[in-house]
């Protein structure tokens, strides 16, 4: 019997097109330009105490001749996304049934503010949400999916976890998880089933 399950939230929970198409289709800025850019700024930007993010994007930003403000940098970042509304229903319904939900999720601060205030019914099934900006430890990091059991008393057998990269799956599998790539709600229903 499955005691827990753990959603990335990001390509999960939270849909969206990617940054960088966004940045291509708008601004005209190649790939092969920007993904370096934001692989170097998450980096940064997902670890505790980091500096507000807008403040690494600037000289960027400025390079490419984006004249934007922070707010509205953010905005035109963060309103493409939207909730998978099918997979909050299936969670609420979960949460009723009195299984513990948990979020690992790879973000930085602006953006997890960014959802508590604008997708604050995605909490209300999660029983605790776990960020890197907050906690130190960014996916695969085998410390991230620890703190999760040692501070729940859990046991990675009674545990299912999802997430939309293989990377997270296989770390968390040497935990004894039990974790599936995110392709469906209608998969992830199937499965869970299967352990209920």
């Amino acid at each position: 019997m499955i005691k827990a399950i753990i959603f990335d939230l990001n390509g999960v929970l939270i849909q969206s097109p990617l940054l960088s198409d966004l940045i291509k289709e708008k601004y005209n800025i190649k790939q092969e330009e920007f993904l370096p850019a934001l692989s170097q700024i998450m980096k940064i930007a997902r670890a505790p105490g980091a500096k507000n993010s807008y403040t690494l994007w600037k000289p960027y930003l400025q390079k490419w001749k984006i004249n934007l403000t922070q707010e509205e940098f953010f905005k035109f970042w963060f309103s493409s996304e939207h909730i998978n509304i099918e997979l909050l229903t299936y969670l609420n319904q979960l949460h009723q049934k009195g299984i513990k939900l948990f979020l690992l999720s790879n973000n930085f601060r602006e953006r997890t503010m960014y959802y508590q205030e604008y997708f604050s019914e995605i909490f209300q099934p999660i029983t605790k949400s776990y960020f890197s900006w907050e906690t130190g430890y960014i996916k695969p990091d085998i410390e991230a999916y620890k703190k999760i059991l040692e501070e729940n008393n859990l046991d990675g057998r009674d545990c299912l976890y999802f997430d939309d990269s293989q990377k997270n799956l296989d770390v968390a599998a040497t935990l004894r998880i039990k974790g599936y790539k995110y392709i469906s709600i209608a998969e992830t229903m199937k499965i869970i089933k299967q352990f209920s």
